[in-house]
């Protein structure tokens, strides 16, 4: 990963050398596990309970080289459509003393430095939090955390070590008092989301929640909620998965 200063701004990305492991690496190792696979493709195809046996067993039926390039070929390029996703899914984060950009999958969006109290990462992700408390941006990222405060830090950006609100979280029991109206059944068509593991529909909902004032985090797949003072204004709250 790296962090680099461009025109008095401070960015934080992946870094080159993680294009390389991902164009390069993926690749490489779809290749190398498809190789593997079809040297033993005659014996993984007389195997009742392995999966793709019809694969195997076309591959055990070709000559030996045929075999091996398509062997290959094809994990080799599951390796390169695995890269392509990572690639579309980096973030990068650029912040100048007035405003913090975040980019990812061909999109950004400009935080204005005024309107945000804190700054800290919660597990892997990235958020930004207003003076009432209520979110900005929540954004996923394998991004160093050592670089984002360096980076937040240089520009005078308020960082915190971790999320000043956390002790105010109650974990999410369905009926349980204290939500406003309407919250309970979004946190529990949120739920059903995150079983299914349709992140799109959970990011709608966090963002339904925080119209209604409510902040959500996630601990593998149980939600907790805290009321903020007033509702979110106009920015939104990243991917919200």
């Amino acid at each position: 990963m790296s962090v680099r200063a461009e025109e008095q701004a401070s960015m934080v990305d992946g870094g080159v050398g993680e294009l390389v492991l991902m164009w390069g690496g993926f690749p490489l190792l779809g290749a190398g596990l498809g190789a593997a696979l079809t040297v033993v493709s005659g014996w993984l195809a007389d195997l009742p309970w392995v999966p793709f046996q019809g694969w195997f067993g076309l591959l055990s039926g070709l000559p030996e080289r045929q075999a091996l390039a398509g062997g290959t070929a094809l994990p080799a390029l599951a390796g390169l459509l695995v890269a392509y996703v990572g690639t579309r899914e980096r973030l990068t984060v650029t912040v100048d003393r007035t405003a913090v950009r975040l980019h990812r999958d061909g999109h950004g969006r400009d935080i204005a430095r005024a309107s945000v109290a804190c700054v800290f990462v919660d597990g892997k992700r990235l958020v930004l939090l207003d003076s009432d408390g209520a979110e900005l941006a929540r954004e996923k990222s394998d991004l160093s955390r050592e670089r984002l405060r360096a980076a937040f830090g240089a520009q005078g950006w308020p960082w915190q070590e971790a999320d000043p609100h956390r002790d105010a979280y109650r974990r999410w029991v369905e009926g349980l008092p204290g939500l406003p109206a309407g919250a309970d059944a979004l946190l529990r068509a949120r739920k059903r989301a995150l079983g299914k593991d349709r992140h799109d529909d959970a990011a709608d909902l966090r963002r339904e929640l925080a119209r209604l004032g409510v902040v959500v985090r996630d601990e593998e797949k149980r939600q907790y909620w805290r009321v903020v003072a007033l509702p979110l204004r106009s920015e939104e709250t990243g991917d919200g998965r």
